[in-house]
């Protein structure tokens, strides 16, 4: 079965009792049981949940996993991740990753025992420098937000497997659509469902999905322990978006392309940063692991003022913080994502004031192609 069949079937059966062919929204909070002992396999809506369940499978299948498992945001779901390591345990992680991700690793877990270690993952060699005998996961997201840079997941796998550490990849940007690191060797993926598997700006959740039995015992046991799940209508929401994620996906990919061979040509654009060019300097990797390029592109415009005369004079893109949406958005990593990242570490990665994000959506690329245009001309 092919990935769009997939997304439009697996896990959305008609419905057994009344054949409706849209996964009922179990609004409950418990299930009656037939007697002390006896249940339905039903209990309580933290543990079990229908319509979880069948985003779950859904996700699941799209990833080419054998589990998945809903939370309640993005970062919940890092974070359970995370409860899967000792107090004591390493983790190497990649330099230029979402702030939230590093946010929680510096100011939470490190506070339970965890160690940190952030390296430039665009060489696997610089991963294995890293390695120590306290190294328990290598944790990367590729593409990067906001640089766009990758990694190479073939490789670092291998660096994963020889020193039997798990290997998690944030998966957000690209969606399974565009890579599947489960098929590349890593063990987990995250991905913040509130961006394009959402698609449409109205939910915020998170899901991990992974090929491994062991690990899947494990993060079950995890989330009910935890709680950090999503309520059932958010999951009844992603089932409808997950029917078209293929169809957005292209879309998203098709105007980014046309936006960033623009911007890249542009006088008032200093770097452009985006996989899918062939000035991008991964562009071979990004052709050999993702089947697209997908929808963000990163902008370099030099200063905080042309950063925001910009921004301001938009009228289709929206200035606001997340990603993914239908809807074209841009962002200003310094002031939004990022501001939890030290200066000096920005700096060094190229999250500079000028610095701006956009997440393409699927209007009429004529009309984000003028409205870009005629917001370059107020700088």
């Amino acid at each position: 079965m092919k990935f769009s069949t997939k997304a439009i079937h697996v896990g959305q059966e008609p419905e057994s009792v009344t054949g409706a062919v849209t996964v009922p929204l179990f609004q409950t909070s418990t299930y009656a049981q037939i007697e002390i002992g006896k249940h339905t396999g039903f209990e309580y809506a933290r543990t079990q949940n229908p319509t979880r369940f069948a985003w779950e499978e859904n996700l699941a299948a799209l990833e080419e996993g054998i589990a998945a498992f809903a939370f309640g945001s993005g970062t919940a779901a890092v974070d359970t991740v995370m409860r899967l390591l000792n107090a004591g345990d390493h983790v190497i992680m990649a330099e230029d990753m979402y702030g939230g991700t590093y946010r929680l690793a510096t100011k939470v877990l490190e506070r339970f025992g965890l160690t940190f270690s952030f390296v430039d993952m665009r060489d696997p060699a610089n991963v294995a420098k890293a390695v120590t005998d306290r190294t328990a996961m290598i944790y990367t997201e590729t593409p990067t937000n906001p640089m766009m840079t990758l990694t190479d997941l073939v490789e670092v796998a291998k660096v994963a497997r020889q020193h039997g550490v798990l290997m998690v990849v944030d998966n957000t940007f690209a969606s399974p659509y565009f890579q599947r690191p489960l098929t590349l060797g890593a063990d987990i993926v995250v991905h913040s469902a509130t961006k394009y598997l959402g698609g449409h700006s109205d939910l915020v959740s998170g899901i991990v999905a992974t090929n491994r039995d062991d690990i899947a015992e494990r993060l079950k046991f995890l989330q009910n322990a935890v709680g950090a799940v999503p309520g059932p209508f958010e999951c009844w929401l992603l089932l409808r978006s997950s029917k078209t994620l293929a169809v957005r996906m292209d879309r998203h990919q098709s105007n980014a392309m046309q936006i960033a061979a623009y911007c890249a040509s542009h006088p008032r654009v200093q770097v452009t940063h985006y996989p899918g060019l062939p000035s991008h300097p991964q562009h071979a990797l990004a052709q050999r692991q993702m089947s697209g390029f997908g929808g963000m592109i990163s902008i370099e415009l030099g200063s905080l003022a042309a950063a925001t005369a910009f921004t301001k004079a938009l009228k289709v893109f929206t200035l606001a913080e997340s990603l993914g949406g239908v809807e074209s958005l841009v962002c200003h990593p310094v002031s939004m994502t990022h501001g939890s990242i030290p200066k000096e570490q920005r700096d060094r990665l190229g999250v500079t004031e000028g610095l701006v994000r956009l997440s393409v959506g699927i209007e009429d690329v004529e009309d984000l192609l003028a409205d870009l245009e005629q917001a370059f001309q107020h700088i």
